[in-house]
């Protein structure tokens, strides 16, 4: 019988591998620690009947909360094992985020990673009326700890083990008993107006789109899977979860956050998914690299780049290289590119996608330069994680490609995307009237605005609600503008305004690390954030390579002034969501002076801002402001 649940999946691989294949890796103490699909399948069983043994039951629901560790994957299958489901929260999440979360889904059961989300909770506890028991999977620190409600990880297990006595055979018989149709996990949305919305998915809705992206792109068992982006993210969960326990790969979770280049560099995965920032990160860290090496491999990288991009556009308009051109490829292939995918991890790649938001089209051109696969996917949350993929050897980087199996994309008379296809979500949890406005006769209503061109791609202009229109009547989105400044390493973030205004301008944030190394390299002496972004020698730098974002753009786009931000943009100050997307109209009224003032006749403006810490401690910066003309 063909498995309809993750759990059902789960069986059927431990059946298959049993101890003869690795189902996760983690890296703990500098040691990569293997975990066998029948260890897998052990651990879910028996945390899942611990948490009936303590009166779990279909209709609950266990939120999660800490770093990619098996005993995330283990959590959320065993609340699934039991007929219920399971949410995610971001681990970066502020204390109020986290108490929506957790009230809003009804939670039954917290499982959190370590002291720090213990603390959370504990602060926390007396608004958390639903929650039963936290069940910590990192001891450490935790020993004096005396709140009745908290209970280890291996403490659920053994109650498991005692329940299996008592009850043999329940385990199996509650799995099987699972339908397609069962919610599997309440998911968040990103978020961009408000706190997030929980969107219903169903085994059937994720297994499908795990499906239907194999279809388009093959993995198999024999793959290797680094999950290093946050699982409450659909993005990991439609990677590490839909299709791993379809294809059966191994996923590997990374010792720490900032061991992640290093652990994927060690794993040499062949599928990899990202978000734009990742992409934009790597590219970042290669132009530091190579404006800090030898001159000998700065004049090779120059030599080798132009052929990269000449080898990429002649792949893009769907043309066969040249003899002279394949051979040029080859040896700056083996001379700079492979090495350069070598040191990110790349090497081994067969595909990796981008998705979540638009990707700058430069971006897009040096990884095929490079030689790696990188596809745009379209979807969201509601679609879990994809509607639209590009195909081999069908890559225009100013599309995010055509449909995958089993789905459906038409553009509305009013512009905006609808899709329709197995993957879309029931609707949002407790939310009837969202769910109304979204969800139309099947149709999934995105929010986004695009466009089909004539070999069928699908263009995604922008959210419908932040396309621009500019002074002279021309419609414009301030997020491609955005992505071409962000290719530039010492630029991080970027705001673009202008649809109600006469001109283009933007708010920048600066990538302190790169402009750090750049003022160390430079001998220019700094003290903060703040004070380096205001330097004149770092606006001189900015403005180079705003001029050259500016240089292809139409007149009417073209950034006319533009200022460095005195602090970074940031989740806990609401200003971006948990998956790093700007949140647009928060941060037009939260800067409302500033930009007012980059469309008066001042070159500067004073400011003074409350920031928030992630302990929910607040302080206040005063600071000018240069602002810069074009």
């Amino acid at each position: 019988m063909q498995p309809e649940t993750f759990p059902q999946f789960l069986i059927e691989k431990a059946k298959l591998y049993g101890d003869k294949k690795t189902a996760l890796r983690e890296k703990e103490f500098g040691i990569w620690q293997s975990v066998s699909w029948a260890e897998y399948l052990e651990h879910v069983k028996y945390f899942s009947l611990g948490l009936v043994s303590m009166g779990f039951t279909p209709a609950d629901t266990v939120a999660i909360i800490g770093d990619n560790r098996p005993e995330w994957v283990y959590a959320e299958l065993a609340a699934q094992s039991a007929g219920g489901k399971s949410i995610g929260i971001y681990q970066d999440s502020i204390v109020k985020e986290v108490a929506y979360i957790i009230t809003h889904s009804d939670a039954k059961f917290l499982v959190v990673e370590d002291q720090e989300q213990v603390d959370k909770i504990i602060e926390l506890w007396p608004e958390l009326h639903t929650v039963e028991k936290v069940i910590y999977y990192d001891p450490k620190g935790l020993r004096n700890y005396t709140e009745p409600y908290l209970m280890s990880f291996p403490e659920v297990e053994a109650l498991g083990r005692d329940y299996e006595k008592a009850r043999p055979g329940w385990f199996e018989e509650s799995v099987a008993r699972g339908k397609g149709e069962d919610i599997a996990i309440l998911s968040t949305t990103s978020g961009t107006t408000s706190f997030p919305k929980l969107a219903i998915l169903t085994h059937n809705n994720l297994i499908s789109m795990g499906r239907d992206l194999m279809e388009v792109d093959p993995m198999s068992d024999k793959d290797e899977f680094v999950s290093f982006l946050p699982l409450p993210w659909i993005g990991e969960q439609m990677m590490s979860l839909a299709c791993g326990l379809q294809a059966g790969f191994t996923v590997n979770f990374p010792e720490e956050p900032e061991t992640v280049q290093e652990n994927i560099r060690e794993i040499g995965p062949q599928t990899m998914f990202s978000p734009p920032r990742i992409w934009e990160n790597l590219v970042s860290q290669v132009q530091v690299k190579i404006e800090d090496t030898t001159w000998f491999k700065r004049k090779v990288y120059d030599w080798a780049t132009p052929i990269g991009y000449q080898m990429a556009d002649v792949r893009f308009k769907k043309q066969t290289p040249g003899l002279g051109l394949k051979l040029k490829y080859k040896i700056a292939d083996w001379i700079m590119f492979l090495p350069i995918k070598d040191h990110l991890g790349l090497r081994r790649i067969k595909q990796a996608y981008t998705g979540g938001a638009a990707l700058g089209p430069d971006v897009f051109r040096f990884f095929h330069a490079l030689g790696v696969n990188l596809k745009q996917i379209y979807g969201q949350t509601e679609v879990s994680g994809i509607a639209v993929l590009h195909r081999n050897g069908d890559v225009k980087f100013q599309t995010v490609g055509t449909p995958i199996p089993e789905t459906e994309v038409k553009i509305a008379e009013n512009g905006e995307i609808l899709v329709k296809s197995p993957a879309v979500f029931k609707g949002y949890y407790k939310n009837p009237e969202a769910t109304k406005t979204t969800l139309i006769d099947g149709w999934l209503h995105s929010g986004d605005a695009g466009y089909f061109d004539e070999d069928g791609h699908l263009i995604v202009i922008d959210r419908a609600k932040d396309v621009m229109t500019l002074a002279d009547g021309t419609k414009f989105s301030p997020q491609f503008i955005e992505n071409k400044l962000k290719f530039s390493p010492y630029i991080k973030e970027a705001v673009v305004f202008g649809g109600d205004w006469p001109f283009v301008t933007a708010m920048i944030n600066i990538d302190m690390g790169n402009v750090g190394k750049w003022a160390e390299k430079n001998q220019l002496a700094y003290t903060t954030y703040t004070d380096l972004a205001q330097k004149p020698e770092i606006y001189a730098l900015v403005r180079k390579h705003v001029e050259e974002a500016n240089a292809d753009l139409p007149k009417a786009a073209r950034i006319r002034r533009f200022l460095l931000l005195h602090k970074e943009l940031d989740a806990d100050d609401a200003e971006l969501t948990r998956t790093r997307k700007v949140r647009r109209r928060f941060v037009a009224k939260r800067y409302k002076d500033i930009i007012e003032a980059l469309y008066s006749d001042s070159d500067h403006l004073d400011v003074e801002t409350v920031i928030t810490y992630q302990d929910g401690r607040t302080a206040t910066i005063k600071t000018r402001l240069k602002i810069e003309e074009l």
